[in-house]
């Protein structure tokens, strides 16, 4: 039986999944999909980011990570994700076609591939969702070392942090504790309000950083729909 083609809120669902490395927040509501067109099982997508000067490895990821998002739309027949308005938009749209991988698409100027960027990126994500889980935590339970994760009510900073933990392969069973650091090694009682303090720093960077990029991608195009 013929798979139906997908709807564009197949796709728009499918583009929200793809993340922001850095801000790790959705590129859909970042306002960096400018356009989301299917015809037929043909997907068309445009992303533009705030400067003409974005980090190319970030972009790199986005672009790719989008791509395999479509693709992976049940009735996509091709996916065709470029970058527009920016200084590596040739070499990062070529090497995502050709599935070149980041250092194919740079020959002489990059030599690896980003998974230690991506696992980094990964690591400050959940260190921020860990400091919001806790903030909301604090009025009932101001000793967070005490707790494993399924004395922890559900909600949307839960979520969150179960999702973080996964993505990195740490614990995410009822009984670990709440507090495991970025590399999935328990935070002792006496640590654990140095290491929340630092969890509350990348937090604040992550979005500080964030509202920058909304600020400056409604600047270049007026016409944002970034949230």
């Amino acid at each position: 039986m013929n798979m139906p083609p997908p709807g564009r809120g197949g796709v728009w669902e499918a583009l929200a999944t793809v993340r922001d490395p850095e801000l790790d927040e959705p590129i859909t509501e970042l306002g960096f999909v400018s356009a989301a067109e299917v015809r037929e099982g043909h997907v068309s997508v445009r992303l533009r980011l705030p400067t003409y000067f974005c980090a190319p490895n970030f972009a790199y990821l986005m672009v790719a990570d989008a791509r395999d998002a479509v693709r992976a739309v049940p009735g996509v027949v091709s996916a065709d994700v470029r970058l527009e308005d920016h200084f590596a938009s040739d070499e990062i749209n070529a090497g995502v076609a050709e599935s070149a991988g980041f250092a194919g698409s740079f020959p002489g100027d990059a030599c690896a591939e980003l998974d230690e960027l991506r696992l980094t990126f990964r690591r400050k994500a959940y260190l921020a969702s860990l400091d919001r889980l806790c903030t909301r935590l604090a009025a009932e339970e101001p000793q967070p070392a005490r707790l494993r994760l399924g004395d922890v009510p559900e909600s949307p900073e839960l979520a969150g942090l179960l999702r973080r933990r996964a993505e990195l392969g740490l614990d995410c069973s009822p009984e670990s504790p709440l507090l495991l650091d970025e590399r999935g090694e328990p935070i002792p009682a006496e640590q654990a309000q140095l290491r929340l303090r630092f969890a509350r720093t990348v937090r604040v960077s992550i979005e500080g950083n964030a509202g920058l990029c909304r600020g400056l991608l409604r600047t270049r195009y007026p016409e944002s729909t970034a949230r």
